[in-house]
């Protein structure tokens, strides 16, 4: 069966940086993009980035253009999000996802953004 196991996540001071990955299984990894997502207290699940099977088409939510980088390694069957210029806004449990007939979550891991 599908599985999304997310890791990295932890506690970071402003500006900070963290490296977020997912490693995937059950289903053929190069053929499906990959997106995270991300969760705050009290707020709705929302987009941050997506990159397609071969890793040639990205794109980013408004909120982490420029902070963030989604990419692949297809032969690791790993997403990876790479995080920079963290702020506390972007504490939240990140999840990683793929739509595979439905749309299938890991779940999850804590960033939380505090000095």
């Amino acid at each position: 069966q599908v599985q999304l196991v997310e890791s990295g996540g932890g506690l970071v001071q402003p500006g900070g940086s963290l490296r977020l990955s997912c490693a995937a299984s059950g289903f053929i990894f190069s053929s499906y993009a990959m997106s995270w997502y991300r969760q705050a207290p009290g707020k709705e699940r929302e987009f941050i980035a997506t990159i397609t099977g071969t890793g040639g088409i990205i794109s980013y939510a408004d909120s982490v253009k420029g902070r963030f980088t989604i990419s692949r390694d297809n032969a690791k069957n790993t997403v990876y999000l790479q995080m920079n210029s963290l702020k506390p806004e972007d504490t939240a449990v990140y999840f990683c996802s793929a739509r595979i007939g439905v749309r299938q979550w890991g779940q999850g891991t804590q960033v939380t953004v505090s000095s």
